[in-house]
C-alpha cells in the first residue's frame, strides 16, 4: 500500500506543476472542444432529420371517444367466429 500512495503523490505533483503552467485567466476549450461540439451538433442534426423522416411515415387515425356521445354508434366487436 505505501507504494500506491507514493505513486498517487507523484502523479499529483506532476499535475500540480502542469496546472501552474496554465494561465488561470485564459482557459479555453481549444480545438478539441470545438471538434467535439461540432461532432455532437452534427449527430443531433442527423438524428432530428431521421426522426422527422420516420414521423412522416406514420399513418395514425385516432378512434372516436366512446364517452363523447358521437352521433354514429360504434361497431361492436364480435365475441368469436365459428
Amino acid at each position: 500500500m505505501p507504494d500506491m500512495s507514493a505513486s498517487v503523490s507523484l502523479a499529483m505533483t506532476h499535475f500540480a506543476t502542469l496546472a501552474k503552467e496554465v494561465d488561470e485567466d485564459k482557459v479555453t476549450p481549444g480545438v478539441l472542444g470545438f471538434i467535439v461540439f461540432a461532432v455532437m451538433a452534427l449527430a443531433v442534426w442527423g438524428l432530428m432529420k431521421s426522426m422527422s423522416k420516420q414521423m412522416r411515415k406514420v399513418d395514425f387515425e385516432e378512434a372516436p371517444d366512446p364517452e363523447a356521445g358521437s352521433e354514429a354508434p360504434a361497431a361492436e366487436p364480435k365475441a368469436g367466429r365459428s
